[in-house]
């Protein structure tokens, strides 16, 4: 034993106790395939062995690229047991960007699994040891499968001390090239073990793993606890197969981002049109039919909490979903700070908007930029290869440096988010202005489905929107009157240097895809603003302007 328990060593208690009892659920080609605990432990104690075997010592990385799947899960315990250090890549990354961690990271082998291109994986080369999981990828060295059918499960496992590095996880990247985050086996265990305390979970929790296992909040908020606890874990497929896999699952927590969340909203007004699912929710007979009724759609009946994080939500989404019976609870976290740091658990009504207060262990103070510090047992170790930036990451007295502005409410007791630091600009009136809080009032309509307000150098700020799925029924007179209505509406409450003088309708997602959205779903502001700027600056007298497919027009 450890010093602390890690968790391969409380996943071994759990699989001792119940060896028979499933623990994760993968459906492959419609048909799904259970792991048991016992399965499951075997498969990380052989894989361990095997890796050993390929010649890999103590303390080199072994980088996974795959979305989410039981093999992720497996893989990343098995590199802990044999000493190892996992360099988790985000399925969605470029070649580029894959051959750069890899560089980065001086990765002596790479475990490649389920991927939507898995030409980006070409990136890998022939320069390290390359296994391939059960998936279609890129013809690799070695066979997951045949590894562990042909290895012994391991004995001597890493012991590992609380300082040592357990797995450098590469931000998503917004800016610039990703930044190796160094974590230690004492961060991990802090941050996944008090998360679970956080939110109650118990090994008869229900989960559905399908946020990027390469980000830190799927490791330690929904991954690790499971681990710890023996909670059941469930995956999806595709997107096209998520609402099943959802409602598979039946979840009792559920973790989104307002990404998602503001997707499940525009499916349901395709449904039930906005006005008239308003009006069926003020009934009070009604009400409750409907609203269980929706839950049931969605897969969410039996959920006993939801969580959004990784990005503000706008507060209008959140009183949408709590008239359904769904109360969402915001959380923040960050790579450096090992995933979840504040949070709005136990639920109170008054905080909604906020991120409410730290979790236990955890500092969180304003500094006199407003800047939110951090200072906890889940800080990251530096960032790999960058000792300036590390040292220039913490104050004198050991708190972090986020990034991320806030407010701290008193009487609520709880932070408010007001975004980056950098996101803040000035506009031509030479007043700064910050877009978040602005963004998450607009959002409160529920035709918009993205947002981005920007105005650097301009007379007044402008917002950009996607207009949801809840829009294709309306006329475009219909659309226009609405957005005109909200933004005479939030502009009311802003300062006359904040107030906007355009709505400016893109009529093209922001995505992943397209290079706008992040791996974790947050905008790449610079790029938008970029794409969109020359429009913008043309725009006249008109309070709504209808945009090219483009953008560019």
């Amino acid at each position: 034993m450890t010093e602390f328990e890690t968790a391969q060593e409380a996943f071994a208690r759990w699989a001792e106790s119940d060896p028979d009892r499933p623990f994760m659920h993968q459906p492959v080609d419609g048909e799904v395939q259970t792991w048991t605990r016992a399965a499951t432990l075997d498969g990380a104690r052989r894989l361990a062995t095997a890796l050993r075997g390929l010649g890999l010592e103590p303390g080199e990385k072994v980088a996974i690229l795959s979305k989410n799947c039981a093999e992720w899960v497996i893989s990343d315990l098995a590199i802990s047991m044999a000493g190892l250090i996992s360099v988790p890549i985000f399925p969605t990354a470029g070649g580029e960007t894959i051959a750069y961690v890899l560089a980065d990271s001086d990765a002596r082998a790479i475990i490649i699994g389920r991927l939507d291109d898995p030409g980006a994986a070409e990136a890998v080369g022939d320069s390290i040891a390359t296994i391939s999981m059960q998936y279609p990828a890129i013809e690799c060295q070695h066979d997951w499968n045949e590894l562990i059918e042909g290895a012994e499960p391991i004995e001597d496992w890493h012991a590992p001390a609380a300082e040592d590095v357990m797995t450098i996880l590469y931000t998503s990247g917004s800016t610039g090239r990703p930044k190796g985050v160094v974590i230690s086996y004492g961060a991990y265990v802090y941050a996944s073990n008090t998360t679970l305390g956080t939110v109650g979970m118990t090994a008869n929790d229900r989960l559905l793993s399908y946020l990027p296992l390469a980000h830190i909040t799927e490791r330690t908020v929904v991954a690790g606890p499971a681990l710890y606890t023996g909670a059941t874990l469930y995956f999806t497929e595709s997107l096209e197969t998520f609402p099943a896999d959802l409602q598979r699952a039946q979840v009792t927590l559920f973790l989104s981002v307002p990404r998602l969340w503001t997707r499940f909203q525009s499916g349901i007004h395709q449904q039930i049109p906005p006005k008239r699912l308003s009006l069926l929710l003020k009934i009070p007979v009604v009400r409750g039919l409907i609203a269980r009724k929706i839950r049931r759609a969605l897969g969410l009946d039996n959920s006993r909490l939801f969580g959004s994080g990784t990005a503000p939500i706008s507060i209008g989404t959140l009183h949408w979903y709590e008239r359904l019976g769904i109360k969402i609870r915001e959380g923040w976290g960050m790579s450096e700070t090992c995933g979840l740091s504040c949070t709005n658990t136990p639920f109170r009504k008054s905080r909604l908007g906020t991120i409410g207060a730290p979790i236990p262990g955890t500092e969180m103070k304003i500094s006199d930029e407003g800047e939110i510090l951090v200072r906890s047992p889940g800080l990251f170790s530096e960032y790999h290869n960058l000792p300036e930036l590390t040292a220039e990451a913490f104050t004198e007295d050991g708190f972090f440096r986020t990034g991320d502005r806030a407010q701290w409410d008193e009487t609520l007791e709880a932070f408010t988010i007001t975004g980056r630091v950098k996101d803040i600009f000035k506009s031509a009136k030479g007043k700064y202005v910050a877009p978040v809080p602005i963004e998450s009032k607009l959002a409160a309509n529920p035709l918009v489905e993205q947002v981005c307000v920007m105005g650097a150098g301009l007379r007044a700020p402008v917002a950009v929107v996607v207009l949801s799925a809840a829009a294709e029924p309306s006329s475009r007179d219909e659309i226009e009157t609405s957005l005109r209505s909200t933004l005479k509406e939030v502009n009311a409450g802003l300062e006359s240097h904040e107030r906007m003088s355009h709505v400016f309708i893109a009529q093209e997602e922001w995505s992943i895809e397209n290079g706008l959205l992040t791996p974790t779903l947050k905008f790449k502001r610079d790029l938008i603003e970029d794409r969109y700027a020359e429009r913008i600056a043309e725009l006249g007298a008109d309070s709504l302007v209808w945009a090219a497919a483009s953008g560019q027009g």
